[in-house]
């Protein structure tokens, strides 16, 4: 139910993209995102079968718990394109904070004051 509300919002915002929800399978997708809290915790299985992901798909992970999941790890051993989950909020944050009135950061300018663990 929550796929299909956020998709009727998209596709009232853009109505030119072409959206598809669907099964939690990947396969025959050009871009696959991990928007769950699925990996947060050692031991998470992974969100979706890597081996169903075709090499050269863009994958991304909204997990901020390392920058690079164990998702994003099996993604990109496979051959795909991958987004971490700190480069996402970096580049949301900007959004929010002008949002409530907050002033102006760019995502470059975030990145340089962040204490990011090592």
């Amino acid at each position: 139910a929550a796929s299909e509300a956020l998709a009727q919002r998209i596709e009232k915002h853009y109505p030119d993209v072409d959206l598809a929800v669907g099964s939690k399978d990947p396969e025959g997708y050009d871009l696959v995102v991990n928007a769950t809290p699925i990996g947060m915790r050692d031991g998470d299985p992974l969100p979706v079968d890597v081996e169903r992901i075709a090499p050269g798909s863009y994958v991304g992970d909204v997990v901020l718990k390392a920058d690079v999941t164990p998702f994003l790890q099996a993604a990109k051993d496979k051959g795909c394109t991958i987004q971490v989950g700190t480069d996402m909020l970096f580049e949301m944050i900007p959004a929010c904070l002008e949002f409530f009135g907050f002033g102006t950061a760019t995502p470059d300018e975030l990145r340089a004051t962040a204490q990011l663990p090592s």
